[in-house]
């Protein structure tokens, strides 16, 4: 069976690791652990009976539901199967422009969506070097500038990073009026939040930004930095986002893309029909009305993800990256690939590497912040492995 490019490819797992797929503790994939909401499983039981009717086309409760959410008019937001349906229309958007510039490592599912309509990429590598990255400081961030022709952006995080200026492989003209741009934010695999006042200046100089926000709800409110709140303000922007990570509901296929009427209008004539079932919208409707369930994510996740990341500092050959969502990026002094395969065969626990970030290669892992219970026995897992390397 291939190599997956993506996390959570269990059935892949389980037969490396010789287990049902059941008993694989999924670290791969980050989704939150404390999901799917009771109200989400609720209102899915409640929709059975309406599995005999098509979906209504227009979605208007789902998307009113969403509006009130993030207090924007309906006409703003489209519903679709997964953000990586919506990915796959920016793509077919971004295509015609001279090209997208890409702040790289980049989510793989990008390079997929630009080369199906045979769009250019610029790369523009972020140092992601571990010997790059100041741990625990909690210093204001520097300025990590791009390149002359790439303005700046500045990196939020509780931890002061050393950021070289960013390097760029391609030789490009000053203007950018007929480029487009694809990131993400927070990024991944880094982890890395950009502030909402660095991306602002791009909407001024770019004919089409896509801001990926597919893990910005992992953000508390109070430090979120997310662009929903200017997005009427800029015809050239289209936001991203997912409901699947947050909630736990990956099965279920939903995310959302929020932008200019007209634009999300002409993307409903390119696509078919009911792209998001039933069940989904139910389930969406529930969950962004679950305020408990929303705290007690914001809650649970930075005590987790601290310890999760003073867990992993502690290991020998092993350097995680300071992180705003809910996974975290660990540089690795052994192959990541065998460290996969040895805690998959002596452990059933299933990591991510990050081959397919082609910048990473075999150095770099990830893994999602999970339960205490479930990040002591990763680290106990990974002491045992390593350990024995030795």
């Amino acid at each position: 069976m291939r190599q997956p490019a993506h996390g959570g490819n269990l059935a892949w797992a389980a037969a490396l690791a010789g287990c049902p797929p059941d008993a694989i503790l999924d670290f791969s994939a980050s989704i939150s652990p404390l999901g799917p909401p009771n109200s989400a499983i609720a209102a899915i039981h409640a929709q059975i009976g309406n599995l005999k009717h098509y979906p209504d086309p227009n979605y208007s409760e789902l998307r009113l539901a969403l509006s009130h959410f993030h207090e924007l008019p309906f006409e703003w937001i489209l519903p679709g199967n997964g953000s990586a349906e919506l990915l796959t229309l920016a793509g077919r958007e971004l295509a015609k422009l001279t090209a997208t510039r890409l702040i790289t490592p980049a989510f793989g599912d990008y390079y997929r969506t630009l080369a199906a309509y045979n769009a250019k990429v610029l790369e523009f590598p972020l140092d992601v070097g571990s010997r790059e990255w100041g741990v625990g400081s909690g210093e204001e961030e520097n300025i990590c500038s791009l390149s002359s022709s790439f303005p700046t952006l500045q990196v939020m995080s509780t931890a002061r990073q050393d950021c070289n200026p960013f390097s760029t492989n391609a030789s490009i003209s000053p203007s950018s009026s007929s480029y487009g741009l694809l990131l993400n934010n927070p990024h991944n695999p880094t982890g890395r939040l950009f502030s909402r006042e660095a991306i602002l200046p791009y909407l001024e100089e770019y004919a089409l930004v896509v801001v990926d926000e597919a893990f910005m709800d992992f953000v508390s409110p109070d430090e979120e930095q997310s662009l929903i709140g200017v997005v009427q303000e800029y015809p050239n922007l289209v936001i991203l986002r997912s409901l699947t990570k947050f909630y736990s509901l990956p099965g279920l296929r939903l995310g959302y893309a929020i932008a200019h009427p007209d634009r999300l209008a002409q993307w409903q004539s390119w696509r078919d029909p009911w792209p998001v079932n039933t069940l989904a919208a139910a389930a969406a409707i529930a969950a962004v009305q679950d305020q408990e369930f929303q705290a007690l994510t914001w809650q649970w996740l930075p005590p987790a993800r601290n310890q999760l990341f003073q867990g992993l500092a502690a290991i020998p050959g092993l350097q995680p990256l300071e992180s705003t969502a809910n996974f975290l990026l660990v540089a690795s002094q052994q192959s990541s690939l065998q460290l996969q395969q040895q805690l998959l065969q002596h452990h059933q626990i299933l990591i991510r590497d990050c081959l397919s970030f082609k910048e990473l290669g075999d150095r770099f892992f990830r893994v999602a912040v999970r339960t205490a219970s479930d990040n002591q026995r990763l680290l106990t897992a990974l002491h045992s492995v390593l350990s024995s390397h030795h």
